[in-house]
């Protein structure tokens, strides 16, 4: 059981959460989205189901998304009452526990995102406090948003119809509410390098999900992140685990390796064994004891699994990755080995300087936690002092520039 009761509404700023352009946009550089990871019950698999969703817009006159051409035309487009348009694309991936169907979505459409403070939101405004949407400018609804009280986000999707012809589902709706006050907080982290370039961030570490997949009921946590970034990504591997007694985990390595230099999206290759981290950090929020740890020591080793792509993903038989994470401070240290059950992945290409193009694949894994373990000075937890585990890990290589 979980040490505090849920919040009934979400913490901290907002102000942003329905705006971009914080910084002076650049050139090719500049990239914005709203991102869900949702993870969701399952009685058939420890792993549970899986849904991510992004929203995004990108400062470029084309890129390529697996394989289909986005050809972004400019900035976003204000109003005088900051509402926004958006030349954008939806894209999702869905895991029902056993398949991975990806894409999805993937829809290139206009976009309006506005805040509950602008004369065109329907009923009563909450003047500012972070209400507002992000509402695609299609016939179905693919909209996600903040109610004006900060007591709910929702989230309404409907599948392409390929996908749905697949398998995977027609609908979804679903309600997102606070868990917990460690998690379900707006928290906003920035940098800046050289020449403008840099990233803003807010992060809301983990929801409670209810709601309809094709009208029946689901349950489950969720992360969320709203993203602007402009500067070249190298190479990362970043991990999360929600617990059921309501703890967080997660943990960030951007890195330089060969993998810099893949043009590729084949899931294994003898490069991804060598890396140079460029940063190190984790985050362990601490249900039992009531505390957050952060971890500025990281260590990620990427090995191959037993499991491997099954026959509906792009490389069938390829092995999928299993991740040994270790992290430590002056009084906790966490080591961890969680498995991919299967692969979702999106591949970019962009026209660069002199007729190249540059690319970058970016792979999302559901997660099995398989070994846990936590000493501090309390004594040491493993696996078996938690109920359900479950997370996504991510590993990205080549650069879009």
């Amino acid at each position: 059981m979980e040490s505090k009761p849920p919040i009934k509404m979400f913490q901290g700023d907002f102000s942003t959460m329905w705006t971009l352009g914080l910084r002076e946009p650049l050139w090719h550089m500049t990239w914005d989205w709203w991102w869900w990871l949702v993870m969701l019950d399952d009685d058939e698999h420890p792993w549970g189901k899986q849904l991510m969703v992004l929203w995004s817009t990108k400062d470029n006159d084309r890129v390529e998304v697996n394989g289909t051409p986005w050809m972004p035309k400019g900035r976003p487009g204000v109003d005088e009452n900051g509402g926004m348009i958006l030349d954008g694309m939806v894209c999702a991936w869905w895991f029902d526990g056993k398949r991975m169907h990806e894409p999805y979505i993937k829809r290139t459409c206009n976009m309006i995102a506005m805040g509950d403070d602008h004369p065109a939101w329907p009923g009563t405004s909450a003047e500012g406090k972070g209400g507002g949407a992000v509402v695609p400018l299609l016939d179905e609804d693919l909209s996600m948003g903040l109610q004006s009280d900060r007591s709910a986000f929702w989230l309404n999707l409907t599948g392409d119809k390929t996908s749905v012809t697949a398998g995977a589902p027609a609908s979804m709706k679903l309600q997102l509410t606070p868990w917990n006050p460690a998690m379900s907080v707006a928290r906003p982290s920035t940098a800046t390098y050289a020449a403008s370039m840099g990233y803003d961030i807010l992060r809301v570490h983990g929801t409670r999900v209810s709601g309809t997949i094709d009208d029946v009921e689901v349950n489950g946590t969720a992360y969320f992140q709203k993203v602007c970034v402009q500067a070249p990504s190298p190479p990362w591997y970043w991990g999360v685990l929600h617990f059921e007694d309501g703890s967080y985990m997660d943990w960030f390595l951007p890195h330089l390796a060969p993998t810099i230099t893949a043009r590729t999206s084949r899931p294994w290759k003898k490069r991804d064994i060598q890396h140079i981290a460029l940063s190190q950090g984790g985050l362990f929020h601490d249900a039992k004891h009531q505390r957050t740890e952060r971890f500025a020591r990281v260590e990620v080793v990427k090995e191959a699994s037993p499991l491997t792509e099954a026959s509906h993903g792009e490389h069938p038989g390829a092995p999928l990755p299993q991740f040994s994470v270790h992290m430590w401070n002056g009084r906790t240290r966490i080591k961890l080995v969680v498995q991919a059950v299967d692969r979702a992945h999106w591949h970019f290409d962009q026209p660069t300087r002199g007729g190249l193009w540059s690319h970058l694949t970016y792979n999302e894994y559901p997660l099995e936690l398989r070994r846990l373990e936590i000493v501090d000075e309390h004594g040491k937890r493993t696996r078996k002092d938690y109920g359900w585990a479950r997370g996504n890990a991510e590993h990205a290589w080549g650069i879009l520039h």
